[in-house]
């Protein structure tokens, strides 16, 4: 009878998972469940922006060059935030150049996080000259600085959208890799993958059913930082020139050609450089919630 009621007892709290109690950590985060709120609204944005912005962002009038916000002397309800020196709505690029921003972000991080994981798996469960060759490369990779290194490929390839995910990608993903390869070794010894070692299962069996589902948390953590450092370089790259080409809206590119005109259209370089500092602040803050919530090591 009493053991019974001790597992009636028990059972809540054999459900609790660690999961859970993350999930429920991260809750009580408030900054971070609001950063995650901004973020998700500017995925929003992104995804429904031929229906959300005003007009359309390449239509140009020159009637209307260099108009400020609807605050401003001579302002206009219909553009609300003002316009270019070509006369086209900068609220409507504003808005498309978020679709740029997060596609680019997003694919960078996918394709560097998957060939991160693949070569830290291999290179910490393998060892040997496996982990030389990707060690060394790793090494030489993260011996040239990030932005340099990546003008220097879009001056090799040319400017446009795949090169650009090509360009950051090359270097990206050293950082997963140096991560997972580290938790590789950490875990390459325990007691759950010497016993699938012992019963012969093979290397790849291992790495991708033992060792990778129980590194996955810091991986996604790691990759949600990135992502905002990512975003930064492109607006860098599109700012030099480099990078998504006009008339394609980017951040980057609506700072740089605000500069002309900072003190007669301040407008133009101000609220683009704000669209970016929203979104990274909000990325960085709501990564710090995650690594707080599920990295156990920070956990009571």
């Amino acid at each position: 009878m009493n053991t019974a009621a001790t597992t009636v007892f028990e059972s809540p709290a054999q459900l609790d998972s660690p999961l859970r109690r993350s999930a429920r950590t991260f809750m009580r985060n408030r900054s971070a469940v609001v950063a995650v709120g901004v973020v998700l609204l500017f995925v929003l944005i992104a995804i429904f922006a031929p229906w959300i912005a005003p007009h359309d962002p390449h239509e140009t009038d020159l009637l209307l060059r260099l108009q400020p916000p609807v605050w401003m002397e001579g302002g206009d309800w219909s553009y609300v935030l003002g316009c270019d020196a070509l006369g086209r709505d900068l609220l409507s690029r504003i808005i498309y150049g978020s679709r740029v921003s997060i596609f680019i972000g997003t694919a960078v991080v996918v394709l560097a996080t998957g060939i991160g994981i693949v070569a830290g798996l291999a290179a910490g469960y393998l060892r040997g000259w496996v982990d030389t060759v990707i060690s060394r490369l790793v090494d030489i990779l993260l011996a040239f600085p990030y932005l340099l290194f990546a003008i220097g490929l879009m001056a090799m390839m040319g400017p446009g959208l795949q090169n650009i995910i090509l360009a950051l990608a090359y270097k990206e993903w050293v950082i997963p890799c140096r991560l997972v390869r580290g938790e590789t070794l950490a875990l390459r010894e325990v007691e759950y993958v010497e016993a699938a070692r012992a019963v012969g299962a093979s290397p790849v069996y291992i790495m991708g059913r033992e060792i990778l589902p129980n590194i996955l948390s810091p991986v996604i953590v790691v990759s949600t930082i990135r992502m905002a450092h990512v975003i930064i370089l492109e607006a860098s790259l599109s700012f030099l020139g480099i990078g998504v080409q006009p008339p394609t809206a980017s951040w980057g590119s609506l700072v740089a050609d605000g500069r002309s005109f900072i003190m007669d259209a301040w407008w133009i370089s101000t609220f683009s450089g704000f669209a970016i500092l929203a979104l990274v602040l909000a990325i960085n803050v709501a990564s710090q919630g995650l690594r707080d919530a599920f990295d156990p090591r920070l956990q009571e």
